[in-house]
């Protein structure tokens, strides 16, 4: 039962004679405990709401405990039971839509939306799809691992007001304490307006690229219109991610109307020197100085005195202190993490202690310096830095000597297919999966009983595979669903990396990732994209790890680079240098391996199109790269006569929708990568791996995958 005053029905609630009772309580200030306090007694299992979904705040784990408690005092123990106040729809499944297609209804027209506000089976077709129609594109927001829907604008979209979202998050959070798109933004700021709002921000991280004059052009001109609009309110532009470049920075500055200019003083370091040559007189400086999209925390004296500095070039009070980015690419709460060593834990800062440090950092400026904070980020900063867990010599000597070679395999990789087909002997248009199988609670539960239980040793050779799998008949399939540690646990229980957070990092919606921290020299064995050393302490470290799987009689090896698109710069001028050592990273992992050793890679969900020399360059024998859910866009670089000569796999279906393609359908997406492909080095694969899917999804489509695989076999095999 939810959001209603059930304390004068308490005893028609019990005479309902049901075993379990979840109710709503958090949100009307926990009244509901008034009546066991009162004396009426409940026999039956009973959850009273511990945190509100109606609102956008995450409670921490101490406050929802303390609510446990409350209700303890007046509940018996083996009654009690812990939920949410009501079901999660109404809260922010809609993150993972495009804030374009939302507000100024930008629905493509196979969704069936007839116009209105946006309901929320049509923001589930557009994200995930549905029976009939496949979902939207899906890729990374600039160079992070945030997942966004890509908008489908063009000249037959009708643009229309169709989301009051951000004006009843405005409305709520104040109760709680392109021509054809233009109109509908002033039909926003209008309404905004009219409910009270001060500033508005706007945020333009597409002026942190290479734009031409035309871009910065329709800029210019899409705030001329808003100018009037806009009169009467603060707007704030926030740019992120790296330097803007100084044309980009003399357009924006130069605009009207605007109040304050946000940008990245972490990553963009060039943009401070803008910045100090020429800011404009009167306005507001966001100085975005601690770090918004790492885990370590902020350098507070190094902070301090650049915003000092600022205030002694742009006068006392226009220097306003911020992050340098939102705070959704890092984790939320160190608070959280009590399994963390203490020493290293001193060097972290999440979301929420970025937020102190931001208020430490603005509070110092205006003069009320909070000394022992101070002392105590000087003292993890010292800490770390002379920190003996830091440095391995040794590591630093074998990642030092890598840069005599290339590491290119001595066989060229036409041959290295060849000499594996005569030991594999694969079919036509081999079918793999890439990954985890989906994560079951029973599966999780046998997990977590193992590793109770027994040696890590035994548990890994406890490992079998389910007869559901095997009926499948894959050619290839992947084992990481079933073992009871990830990649990142071990590299946290066997390197210098910090294991898994408790709590992850957002992905998309509210999908996380838990990576894990890389805090030292990665001996055998940063949250976010580490450097080029790192990265070849890193490849070295799997390098071992490869030669002892070979040496342990496995055949096929694969090394994902998921994050080789994500992680390329968003200036082109130093997309070259990234690309380089990245890539050699990659081919130093399996240098060593024999001719006859399979070595495949992943990767997904990104722009691969315009690195996909770079990608030929790593010199993998196979690899299998999200296709279906971007439309195909992969195909247009082989339609425009790039060669490829090793093996690939285009995913042949979305694994973020649970629709089930059809036996035809993915025939058909393979015939049309057969177009453009050689025959002998096309492979048959999902976009991605499966945990996010349900078994009553992964076997049908997979079932359909391979069935489609075999009926192209025998219609090639009748064409010859």
């Amino acid at each position: 039962m939810c959001y209603s005053n059930f304390n004068d029905i308490i005893h028609l609630i019990i005479n309902m004679d049901a075993d379990v009772i979840t109710i709503e309580n958090s949100r009307s200030d926990e009244k509901l405990l008034s009546v066991f306090r009162e004396g009426v007694k409940y026999g039956a299992g009973i959850g009273l709401g511990v945190y509100d979904i109606h609102s956008p705040r995450i409670p921490s784990t101490e406050e929802i405990a303390d609510r446990i408690n409350k209700m303890l005092a007046v509940l018996e123990t083996d009654i009690h039971w812990v939920n949410l106040d009501c079901g999660l729809k109404k809260r922010k499944y809609t993150e993972v839509n495009p804030a374009l297609s939302n507000m100024v209804g930008a629905v493509p027209e196979r969704y069936s939306w007839n116009g209105g506000e946006i309901g929320f089976d049509t923001y589930f077709s557009m994200a995930r799809g549905n029976s009939s129609v496949p979902a939207m594109e899906m890729t990374k927001w600039f160079d992070t691992n945030y997942h966004f829907i890509v908008p489908e604008l063009g000249p037959n979209v009708n643009f229309s007001y169709a989301s009051h979202k951000a004006v009843n998050e405005f409305k709520e959070a104040k109760a709680l304490g392109i021509e054809t798109i233009l109109p509908i933004y002033k039909e926003v700021v209008t309404e905004l307006k009219e409910a009270g709002a001060i500033w508005i921000q706007f945020d333009e991280p597409t002026l942190v690229l290479d734009l031409d004059s035309h871009h910065l052009q329709a800029f210019t001109h899409a705030y001329s219109e808003l100018e009037s609009t806009v009169s009467g309110l603060k707007v704030l532009i926030e740019t992120y991610f790296v330097d803007v470049p100084a044309e980009a920075y003399k357009t924006l500055t130069s605009l009207k109307g605007v109040a304050g200019f946000g940008f990245d003083l972490v990553r963009g370091t060039k943009t401070l020197d803008l910045v100090n040559a020429g800011f404009p007189s009167g306005k507001y400086l966001f100085a975005g100085v601690v770090d918004g999209r790492n885990i370590w925390a902020n350098d507070l004296v190094f902070s301090l005195n650049t915003l000092k500095s600022l205030e002694d070039k742009l006068g006392k009070g226009n220097i306003v202190v911020s992050t340098s980015c939102s705070l959704l690419h890092t984790a939320v709460d160190l608070t959280n993490e009590t399994k963390l060593d203490k020493e290293i834990k001193s060097w972290l800062a999440f979301a929420a202690q970025k937020v102190q440090e931001v208020n430490a950092l603005a509070k110092a400026l205006s003069g009320e310096r909070d000394e022992a904070f101070f002392f105590s980020n000087a003292a993890a900063h010292s800490s770390r830095k002379f920190s003996p867990r830091v440095t391995n010599e040794n590591v630093q000597k074998a990642a030092a000597s890598l840069k005599g070679s290339d590491h290119r395999q001595a066989t060229n990789v036409s041959a290295r297919l060849d000499s594996q087909q005569r030991k594999l002997g694969l079919p036509v248009l081999p079918t793999t999966t890439i990954g985890s199988f989906p994560q079951t609670m029973d599966l999780r539960r046998v997990r977590r009983f193992l590793k109770m239980t027994m040696p890590r040793a035994s548990r890994r050779k406890s490992t079998k595979s389910s007869s559901s799998r095997r009926s499948l008949i894959l050619m290839f399939w992947y084992m990481e669903s079933q073992r009871e540690m990830t990649w990142s646990s071990i590299l946290g229980s066997n390197y210098r990396v910090l294991p898994s957070l408790s709590m992850g990092v957002q992905s998309y919606g509210s999908r996380c990732v838990k990576p894990p921290i890389i805090y030292g020299d990665v001996k055998m064995t940063s949250l976010g994209f580490p450097g080029s050393e790192t990265c070849y302490q890193i490849a070295l470290a799997i390098k071992d790890e490869v030669e002892d799987l070979e040496r342990a009689g496995i055949t096929v090896i694969q090394i994902d680079e998921a994050a080789l698109r994500e992680g390329l710069p968003l200036r082109k001028s130093e997309q070259a240098s990234y690309l380089e050592w990245a890539v050699h990273s990659f081919r130093i992992t399996n240098c060593s391996v024999e001719d006859t050793t399979q070595i495949h890679t992943h990767m997904c969900y990104s722009n691969f199109n315009d690195i996909i020399h770079s990608i030929i360059n790593m010199d993998a024998d196979v690899i299998t790269i999200e296709n279906s859910r971007s439309d195909e866009k992969l195909l247009s670089v082989f339609r425009e006569g790039v060669k490829y000569g090793a093996g690939i796999g285009p995913g042949v279906y979305n694994i973020h929708s649970p629709r089930i393609p059809s036996t035809e359908e993915i025939a058909d997406r393979i015939n049309k990568m057969l177009a453009v492909l050689e025959t002998n080095i096309l492979w048959v694969n999902p976009d991605c791996d499966l945990k996010t899917r349900k078994y009553t999804e992964v076997k049908p489509t997979l079932s359909n995958m391979v069935a489609a695989a075999k009926l192209l076999r025998t219609q090639l095999a009748r064409a010859k």
